[in-house]
C-alpha cells in the first residue's frame, strides 16, 4: 500500500479494469471473494478507507463507526439493504447505488426463469439425459395472453415489462412510487396482483415494510398454479410459506435468484424441490453488467468525494 494515497476498500476479490482505471489515484484494497462482516471491519480498521465499493458482505454500523476517514459507501448494484444506511447517515457518510446499470441483465434473467418454469426446461432436460422421451405425456404453459404481475416498476421492472409485452403478456404492476407507467402496463394494487396474476415477479428493494411480502396469507389469495419469480431480494419471500405452497399446489413453480441467507445452507429444503428452480444471485452478473456496475460504482464514489 502506498502511504501517500488514500484507500478504497472493495468488498470482493476483483473489480472491472475500467473501474480500477478510474480509481488509479487511490490504493484499492480487496476484501476477497466472500468477505464476512468481521473481515470488512478488520480491513477498515487497518486501511482507514475514504470510500467503500460494496459487492459482497454487509457494511454494519460497527464497520461505519470504525471508518475514521470514511466519506462514501458506493454499491456495486442497485440494492443498498446490505448497508446500514441509518448508521451512515448518523456519521455523515454518503450512500449511493448504481441504479439501472444492470437492468437489462436482471430483466433477461427474470424472463428466463419465467420461461424455464412455464416450459419445464430443467425437468425435461434431466428427463432427456436420463433416457426418457416425454413428448406424449408432457404439457407446458403458453405465456401469451397470461397476466404478469410485477411488484416494482423501477429500471429492472420496467425492462421486464417491455420484454413481457413483446411476448404478448398482459402486464400489471404495483409500485407505490410510480407516478406513471408505459401504455402497455396497468398500475394495480397488491390485492389485484395476488388475485389476477398468473406469474408474479419481484423487482423491489427490501425494506422493513415489505419483508416477507410473499407469505402464507398473500399466497392463499393467488391463483392455483401461480408462478413466483424473485430476482430481487430473498427477504421478500417467507421461504417456509413458499415451500408449503409448492407442496399443496397453490404455487405451480417458483424460480429464485436470491435467498434469505446467501448462500443457503446445504440442508435447505429448496435443494430437494423439483418445482423450485434456483440460481446463485447471478441475475445481474453478466460481463456487460460487471463492467457497467463497476464503472458506475467508481464514478458515484468519486463524485461524492469531489
Amino acid at each position: 500500500m502506498n502511504g501517500n494515497k488514500q484507500a478504497i476498500l472493495v468488498t470482493a476479490a476483483d473489480l472491472a479494469p475500467q473501474a480500477l482505471d478510474l480509481l488509479k489515484d487511490f490504493d484499492v484494497v480487496f476484501a476477497g471473494p466472500r468477505p464476512q462482516e468481521s473481515d470488512i471491519l478488520a480491513l477498515i480498521k487497518k486501511h482507514d478507507p475514504v470510500g467503500i465499493i460494496v459487492r459482497y458482505g454487509r457494511i454494519s454500523a460497527a464497520a461505519i463507526d470504525a471508518g475514521r476517514s470514511l466519506k462514501v459507501i458506493s454499491k456495486h448494484g442497485s440494492g443498498i439493504d446490505t448497508i446500514d444506511s441509518q448508521a451512515a447517515k448518523a456519521h455523515k457518510v454518503a450512500v449511493c447505488a448504481a441504479v439501472g446499470v444492470n437492468a437489462a441483465a436482471v430483466a433477461e434473467h427474470a424472463i428466463t426463469l419465467m420461461l424455464a418454469c412455464a416450459k419445464s426446461v430443467v425437468k425435461m432436460n434431466s428427463r432427456m439425459h436420463a433416457g426418457h422421451w416425454d413428448k406424449a405425456s408432457h404439457k407446458s404453459i403458453e405465456l401469451r395472453g397470461r397476466t404478469l404481475g410485477l411488484i416494482g416498476l423501477g429500471a429492472i421492472g420496467a425492462r421486464t415489462a417491455l420484454i413481457a409485452h413483446a411476448m404478448e403478456l398482459n402486464v400489471i404492476a404495483y409500485d407505490p412510487y410510480a407516478k406513471q407507467a408505459p401504455d402497455y402496463v396497468r398500475l394495480a394494487g397488491l390485492d389485484e396482483i395476488w388475485r389476477a396474476a398468473d406469474i408474479i415477479s419481484l423487482h423491489c428493494p427490501l425494506t422493513a415494510e415489505n419483508r416477507n411480502l410473499i407469505n402464507a396469507q398473500t399466497l392463499d389469495q393467488c391463483k392455483p398454479g401461480i408462478i413466483i419469480v424473485n430476482t430481487a431480494r430473498g427477504g421478500l419471500i417467507d421461504e417456509d410459506a413458499l415451500l408449503a405452497a409448492v407442496h399443496n399446489g397453490r404455487v405451480g413453480a417458483a424460480a429464485l435468484d436470491s435467498f434469505q441467507q446467501e448462500p443457503p445452507p446445504a440442508t435447505h429444503p429448496f435443494f430437494k424441490e423439483e418445482k423450485i428452480l434456483l440460481s446463485p444471485h447471478i441475475g445481474g452478473v453478466t460481463q456487460d453488467a460487471y463492467v457497467n456496475m463497476g464503472v458506475a460504482a467508481a464514478r458515484n464514489l468519486l463524485s461524492q468525494l469531489a
